[in-house]
């Protein structure tokens, strides 16, 4: 038997003990406890200290709005900071260690902040940190980083494993206490598909540290029997452990289900949590209310607790808080509290009511002291007495725990996610949720309603509203009838108590005290908004939960306004933190994100590609054949093949979108910024896609298929990019102009034909006349494959520089149509060639890529001058391309380079130098941006962007890579190596 448990009574399994450690000392515990509950059963109240002081802290509350108890649990990559010790569950085995201290939570001494918290004050760092200027990245940002942080998160790798559900119900209850049983029972019993979630591990809520009696049998009996029918409806799905996290648009919630956080090695074959997003037609917030703290010298120290929360340890957990217990209340709740104490055979020895005209009656033996206000705890690292404060008159008494309660405040965090605002209502003496929310509905305590059985017919009543606006028929539920409970009226709130003389805090976690508040009003940060940040008040891990409405308090009182006219700063998910593991879910390592593979992609596998992962894509990168030792081998082969025959490459992971309507030359006019409304049917074009400043955003081509419909091409980094670019056009920009847009990236296979062959090979397969007369270079059509067997489209463009064409199939027949075309270009010596073949074959056409459309380049920089039309009325980008500054001759542009000694290499992203400079970044002309062997030019070869590089061809300069200390003396070229007339294209 420990020192704190009681002989008999509460929820725990005394049948099953729990051995557990914290911070190495070992302790025990039993099954249904948490792992505060177990600590303080073994008479441990501190627990853990303040971030900016370090003040020793104690268990505060018995729920997920603790901000004191935060520990680190497990080991190796199982390693959780910043764990509420409020919500573990106990199991064998478990290791906590307390956090924020050195070199142990009884003597830190990092506490010695408490003796300078005169110098630290709200807005110390703001005053402080300010000058001298150079001592920041030296000496305060260093100190404060180290400093900064509660918990430290491990380096080891976490060993399980995450995943991501969705879910589709009828009505989501949110929060299984009194209020959400009866919601959830009423809707499951009338058919309706229902998802009852709550946040801990036993459903029940607060009944579950109540001692009425309802239906003549205890609270936990009446719980247990109203989960058993619930979970034996096939329309109803309950879950435990499980946080609703966030409200978000078209009625979607998020929550987080801990799956196996309670065990000691969790299953492999199972996640330990589960990420939900849950559609939802209507859903109801049952979540309560939580109890507010008073604002007292020393309400920090441990032992002091919230009354709510001493009532859930004493009845649910059979925790007895202290030897010699006082209750200061503002409301009725405090007399429940010390009911049970004395029942228990707890002293309680007294209560101390704000309220001079409290209208409840007491029997029991406690002092007690109407119109009183407990004003100081004395005491450092335990409660040790408390001054009271009555008639300007004080007296102190000897206590070792000390319950609090001043009032309650409605849970409605997610029902202000989607943008509503709390409003304060002077009834309540709290702020409610906004009004007229779509399909939400607020019930019970949450609601601002008290008294199991007013939220018991709350929660019934909300389903019937949800059941009538889905049109289904029910009968009505018979409310069980509650005995014996004490209704905690609302009190009028109290933030100001007389008679302080040590800090009184309002963030625990942040240690936000009094004094501080009331120096951001008098400093012109009064605003709730900006003393948030002013005084870090609400920005610990329990997000104001506990601290926020007693600071609007504060600062109303300190700016002599009400608290309606101060107002809430705003809700924001998550409503508790939520681990990256869950977040990710299976996303991680080489799921990090979804894996592409193209149409072709087993082509390509039969042909023996070696893959490379480009963004999302698998993409073939060189074709080896046997004998070849090396890739360079592969590659080269494939470049000569293609420049003397004939090749196939994949090219279907560009970007395709479909624009249609009969605006759809206007708006491709407008976002490209060459011309394109005369565009011939039948033909396509380069287009150039400036951002907003003028910059190059993207490049491809574009094709007119028919008077309405075209064709794009997008690079495959920027599809998806250009697809959101092209959307907010059409919508916000331009939304009278008729045109609409679909991605068909995926719907189309696409191969590149290249070389002098290609179109040899090519009239093997398509039905139409492809000669030059009729299909000539930038032709674009719908045609007839293999006998009118299949349709597709052919483009005759090129990014080898060679006679080419592209094909596009239905993905389905994408595999087999390359085989044809591999077939019939068999005579021809046909290869297939990879990305790495293709780099080569543009860098010695002078092609450009994102390597070179970096964000910072216009077109005149790549050559591209005379495609930025001066005639059309206007395009994205043409008012800001014209700048001084882009349109400066010493601007970076394009160029190529070229080695002195062709036996010499470079590689990409060596900086380009004058020939006589020193090896420096301030002798720096630009730098290369492509580079690859030319087995053409027969030496490496590159394209640079270079200051004024346009009228340098033929200067000798330095080209240098400081990363890898190479030199290497080259020459500026023009960035056309082959075939600088454009015959191929022509044939």
């Amino acid at each position: 038997m420990t020192s704190y448990r009681l002989a008999g009574g509460g929820l725990i399994n005394r049948q099953m003990p729990q051995s557990f450690t914290f911070d190495g000392r070992a302790m025990t515990g039993f099954a249904g406890d948490t792992l505060a509950s177990a600590l303080l059963a073994n008479g441990r109240q501190l627990v853990g200290r303040s971030f900016k002081y370090h003040r020793p802290r104690g268990v505060l509350t018995a729920g997920s709005a603790e901000p004191n108890a935060l520990m680190t649990i497990g080991r190796g990559g199982r390693t959780e900071p910043n764990t509420r010790a409020t919500m573990v569950e106990l199991y064998e085995g478990l290791e906590a260690q307390s956090q924020n201290r050195w070199p142990s939570l009884e003597h830190d001494i990092g506490a010695v902040n408490g003796l300078l918290s005169p110098f630290l004050s709200a807005g110390f760092y703001y005053k402080t940190f300010m000058w001298p200027a150079k001592f920041w990245e030296k000496l305060y940002e260093p100190v404060i980083r180290r400093a900064a942080g509660l918990g430290r998160a491990t380096y080891e790798a976490d060993p399980d494993t995450y995943e991501k559900c969705w879910a589709h119900c009828d009505l989501l209850v949110i929060g299984a206490g009194a209020t959400g049983l009866m919601a959830a029972l009423t809707a499951g019993r009338a058919g309706l598909r229902v998802i009852l979630l709550d946040e801990n591990a036993a459903l029940g809520g607060y009944l579950l540290s109540e001692t009425a009696l309802i239906d003549g049998r205890p609270a936990s009996a009446f719980v247990q029997a109203t989960v058993d029918e619930l979970e034996s409806l096939a329309n109803v799905q309950v879950m435990a452990r499980t946080t609703t996290f966030g409200w978000y648009d078209g009625q979607v919630f998020g929550a987080v289900e801990r799956v196996q956080k309670h065990v000691a090695v969790p299953d492999a074959t199972r996640p330990v949590e589960r990420l939900w997003r849950i559609a939802a037609k209507k859903a109801i917030l049952a979540t309560g209310a939580e109890e507010r703290p008073l604002v007292f010298g020393g309400n920090d120290v441990p032992g002091v607790m919230m009354a709510g929360a001493m009532r859930s340890y004493l009845n649910r957990y059979a925790v007895a808080p202290g030897k010699r217990v006082a209750v200061f209340t503002t409301n009725d709740s405090g007399y429940a509290l010390a009911n049970d104490l004395e029942a228990s055979g707890v002293n309680v020895a007294a209560i101390v009511d704000s309220r001079r005209d409290a209208a409840i009656a007491y029997s029991g033996k406690a002092q007690l002291v109407r119109g009183g206000f407990v004003s100081n705890v004395q005491g450092s690292k335990a409660v040790e007495g408390i001054e009271i404060w009555r008639e300007g008159q004080r007296e102190t008494l000897d206590i070792d725990s000390l319950a609090m309660s001043g009032g309650f405040s409605p849970v409605i965090h997610l029902a202000c996610h989607r943008g509503g605002k709390p409003r304060w209502s002077d009834e309540h003496s709290a702020f409610l949720a906004p009004e007229g929310l779509p399909d939400l509905t607020l019930a019970g305590s949450a609601a601002g309603v008290f008294g199991l059985q007013a939220v018991m017919i709350s929660g019934a009543k909300a389903a019937e509203a949800a059941l009538a606006d889905l049109g289904v028929a029910h009968d009505s539920v018979a409310m069980p009838l509650v005995e014996g409970e004490i209704v905690p009226a609302p009190a009028k709130p109290l933030w100001s108590i007389p008679g302080i003389k040590a800090k009184a805090f309002v963030d625990y976690q942040n240690d936000v005290h009094l004094k501080d508040l009331g120096l951001a009003v008098q400093e012109g940060y009064g605003h709730v908004e900006l003393a948030k940040r002013y005084t870090t008040n609400g920005m610990a891990t329990d997000q104001g939960k506990l601290s926020n409405v007693n600071a609007i308090g504060l600062l109303a009182e300190a700016r002599r306004i009400a608290p309606a006219e101060v107002g809430t700063t705003t809700f924001r998910p998550f409503y508790t933190p939520v681990s990256f593991g869950a977040l990710a879910g299976a996303s991680h390592g080489k799921h990090f994100q979804p894996v592409r593979r193209s149409p072709l992609h087993g082509w390509a596998e039969k042909n023996g590609a070696t893959f490379v992962e480009t963004g999302l894509w698998y993409r073939s990168a060189w074709f080896p054949r046997a004998g070849e030792t090396g890739w360079r081998e592969s590659v080269d082969r494939e470049v000569k093949t293609i420049r003397s025959a004939v090749g196939i490459c994949d090219a279907s992971m560009l970007g395709k979108i479909e624009i249609c309507g009969t605006d759809a030359a206007e708006f491709l006019n407008r976002i490209y910024c060459n011309p394109f409304l005369k565009l011939p049917v039948g033909k396509a074009r380069y287009g150039l896609m400036l951002r907003e400043d003028g910059f190059i955003y993207d490049d491809g081509t574009t094709s007119r298929m028919a008077e309405d419909r075209y064709f794009m091409t997008t690079t495959t980094a920027y599809a998806a990019g250009v697809m959101n670019h092209l959307e907010f056009c059409a919508q916000a920009l331009w939304p009278e102009l008729d045109v609409r847009l679909a991605s068909v990236t995926d719907q189309w296979a696409q191969m590149a034909v290249a070389g002098p062959k290609s179109r040899a090979v090519l009239e093997q397969i398509v039905d139409d006349d492809i000669s030059s007369d009729a299909f000539p270079y930038l032709g674009a059509k719908d045609v007839s494959l293999l006998g009118g067997r299949l349709k597709g489209r052919l483009f005759r463009i090129s990014f080898s520089g060679e006679l080419a064409f592209e094909l596009a199939v239905p993905a389905d027949f994408g595999e087999s149509i390359a085989d044809a075309v591999m077939l019939a270009g068999k005579a021809h010596g046909i290869c297939a060639y990879g990305v790495e073949a293709l780099s080569v074959l543009r860098i010695e056409k002078g092609h450009v890529t994102h390597n070179e459309i970096n964000g910072t380049v216009v077109p005149a920089d790549l050559g591209f001058g005379k495609m930025v039309s001066t005639a059309k009325p206007d395009f994205i980008g043409r008012q800001m391309v014209g700048r001084e500054g882009l349109v400066d001759a010493m601007r970076p542009q394009l160029v190529g380079v070229v080695p002195l000694d062709p036996a010499v290499s470079f590689r990409s992203g060596a900086h380009i130098l004058k020939k006589d400079a020193a090896a420096t970044l301030e002798n720096d002309e630009g730098y290369v941006t492509s580079s690859c062997f030319s087995p053409h030019v027969g030496s490496t070869i590159g394209l640079a962007l270079v200051k004024g590089g346009a009228s340098r061809h033929g200067e000798e300069v330095q080209i240098w890579n400081g990363l890898r200390n190479e030199f290497a003396m080259g020459c500026l070229v023009s960035p056309v190596f082959v075939d600088p007339a454009n015959e191929k294209l022509h044939v």
